[in-house]
């Protein structure tokens, strides 16, 4: 009798302790969640419910619609801002790749003079505020002429996030068993060799995760965008989002908005899902030795 009351006591404490954890997952989830599903209501709410007192949190059918979405697409040239925000992004998380492995695979298994004042100096630069440097390339662009062209935006963003696609493929290259390179050598191999046919195709877990950075940092980023370009045919999601406009100067268009903001968010969504394997490998490579 006593022994299966133990059984029971112990069985309630895992029950109770599952059930915690499981009410902690839930409101993590609503917490992190709400933000993204209140301003996903709001896309779809018609200006009514959105200004109603009280706040209408469980909307009927009658007061969704889909009009600021297709308002957002035959009055703004929506979709050309998400391409151009595409080109923008791709191009620089292209960049920072091409550049940013070698140099990480150099700084990991090559003996470098200096190395350590390199690493010191590319943690320095990771570090640094980029909005600090929002004046100097300013007269850079203005010197060069480089205004309402692609190239002001993809260089700044490659830059920026190059220091960080060091370090991070570093830590990568150094994990790797160096035996394989070592029988790539024997086998004739040289560096470059190495680097594309064997390292890099060990890697990619990595890469994506990596890329996958870059590329949400050039999506997102607003100062540079805002005042390097100003053609309208040209501007990225950010700015287009921050200039949308209501029918008169005292209307703030909510609905529009948060459309907006659906739409610029999505296909970050849809990219993060679609390499979602690739990005969990990077994450936990290295994690278990064995």
């Amino acid at each position: 009798m006593a022994i299966a009351q133990d059984s029971s006591k112990k069985q309630f404490k895992i029950n109770s302790k599952q059930i915690l954890l499981w009410v902690g997952v839930v409101l993590t989830l609503i917490f992190c969640l709400a933000p993204a599903l209140w301003q996903l209501l709001t896309s779809f709410k018609i200006n009514d419910a959105i200004s109603a007192i009280p706040t209408v949190y469980l909307p009927t059918p009658d007061q969704l619609t889909w009009t600021h979405y297709s308002q957002l697409f035959e009055r703004y040239p929506f979709w050309r801002y998400i391409l151009n925000s595409a080109i923008v992004s791709l191009t620089s998380t292209f960049l920072c790749l091409i550049a940013g492995a070698p140099a990480a695979y150099a700084l990991a298994r090559l003996r470098i003079p200096g190395e350590r004042i390199v690493l010191a100096c590319v943690l320095i630069v990771s570090l640094f505020p980029y909005v600090l440097l929002f004046l100097g390339l300013l007269e850079v662009v203005k010197l060069l002429g480089l205004g309402n062209n692609y190239i002001a935006l993809i260089v700044p963003y490659t830059g920026i996030n190059l220091p960080l696609t060091i370090l991070v493929l570093r830590s990568f290259f150094q994990q790797l068993p160096k035996d394989l390179e070592d029988s790539a050598q024997v086998d004739g191999y040289n560096t470059v060799q190495m680097l594309l046919k064997i390292v890099l195709p060990m890697t990619i877990p990595a890469l994506v995760t990596t890329g996958i950075l870059t590329f949400i940092f050039a999506w997102n980023e607003f100062i540079f965008a805002l005042t390097f370009i100003t053609r309208d045919e040209m501007k990225t999601i950010p700015v287009a989002v921050a200039q949308i406009g209501g029918t008169s100067v005292f209307e703030i268009p909510y609905g529009p908005i948060a459309a907006a903001t659906v739409a610029g968010t999505l296909p970050l969504i849809l990219l993060v899902l679609f390499f979602q394997r690739r990005i969990v490998q990077g994450i936990t490579a290295g994690a278990v030795k064995g």
